[in-house]
């Protein structure tokens, strides 16, 4: 309980009672992370803003609720009103730190050792989540060889166009979408060397008025290769999401994946099992069609994160062939669930490394 002399509240009780509500993922408390600020005291009713992490924070309703039992707990308190908000931070700078982008708080790069687990679909679908969930988001088709994002975003027929020698990204569900499919004709194969590749993904980075973004989401190419290499030279990354399967040669491939991060030193924010299990609708019956549970035990080998795993669904494909992403069309389904969980354990895996010391 905190005192107060006459019953008269002072902003300085209202930080001290909230000094008593810690940030289970940061392990700080929220006055000292600088969450609290505009107290404004008038006799027993007390106001004061939280400003949150990201919009996409996991323990959103936690921290509202224990902020608020908080300054309510204070002597002389009669009424307690707070304005909620949310504000992402930008990358912590390190020594020699990589040149940024231009209105770019954090660049999540989405990789997979091997193809065909399901990496694009996570990518789209987590982009989704984290704009539904209250951020400014962009996505960047990084596989420049095999560029399917637009077909999956529905914006396969757009145009680039340029505004003051920047290109224009398209935008749908909320989320800015770039690609190379937006100029090759649709049944022209890119043949590129690393070079080339090279220069586009840097002029994607650079060259595209993406405005101001809290996440960018980097659709990679599988495996390790230019791309990948051009990322992390480019600019800074502010952490990598591998995508796996439950099978043994998806999962060794996922830790390849893991040993690229760490050795190119980007942070790895965790690992995501797709085609984790079927369910048959209107059943409670499982079937672990390529095993169950690997991602999670190599997540728990290799000390990293396990961000969350998603079933197998015919909804998932029919909405991506179709420019319809089942987060978006079906928000309230349990798969586009599952993807918003893994963009709120995303989300503050970032905020986590974004508060970490150089």
């Amino acid at each position: 309980m905190v005192s107060v002399k006459n019953e008269i509240i002072t902003p300085e009780d209202v930080n001290n009672a909230l000094k008593s509500v810690m940030d289970p993922d940061l392990h700080v408390d929220i006055v000292t992370l600088g969450m609290i600020s505009d107290i404004k005291i008038e006799g027993g009713k007390v106001h004061f803003k939280l400003t949150l992490t990201t919009p996409a924070c996991p323990v959103k309703e936690q921290l509202e609720s224990q902020a608020k039992a908080a300054v309510a707990a204070i002597p002389g308190v009669t009424e307690v009103t707070m304005e909620s908000g949310a504000a992402v931070a930008g990358q912590r700078k390190t020594p020699g730190g990589k040149e940024s982008v231009e209105g770019i708080r954090q660049i999540i790069a989405v990789t997979s050792g091997k193809g065909g687990v399901g990496k694009s679909t996570v990518s789209v679908n987590l982009a989704i989540a984290l704009a539904q969930l209250g951020a400014k988001v962009g996505l960047l088709d990084a596989d420049i060889t095999g560029p399917n994002i637009p077909l999956m975003m529905g914006v396969e027929d757009y145009q680039p166009t340029a505004k003051d020698n920047r290109i224009m990204p398209t935008e749908n569900y909320g989320v800015k979408v770039i690609s190379m499919a937006f100029f090759v004709s649709k049944d022209t194969p890119i043949i590129w060397r690393g070079p080339m590749l090279d220069k586009a993904i840097r002029q994607f980075l650079r060259d595209v008025e993406w405005g101001e973004l809290d996440y960018l989401v980097v659709d990679m190419p599988p495996g390790t290769g230019d791309a990948q290499l051009t990322m992390v030279q480019a600019t800074q990354i502010s952490g990598g999401v591998i995508v796996t399967t439950p099978q043994d040669v998806a999962l060794l491939d996922g830790k390849k994946g893991l040993a690229m991060f760490t050795q190119m030193g980007v942070p790895v924010f965790g690992f995501v099992e797709n085609m984790s299990y079927f369910q048959p609708p209107g059943t409670t019956e499982r079937y672990e069609i390529f095993g169950h549970g690997g991602g999670r035990r190599l997540a728990e080998e290799e000390g990293v994160p396990f961000l969350g795993e998603v079933p197998l669904d015919t909804a998932i494909r029919i909405g991506g062939d179709s420019g319809q992403p089942i987060t978006a069309t079906h928000p309230d389904s349990p798969v586009a669930q599952a993807f918003v969980e893994i963009a709120k354990q995303v989300a503050a895996q970032v905020s986590i490394h974004s508060m970490q010391p150089a």
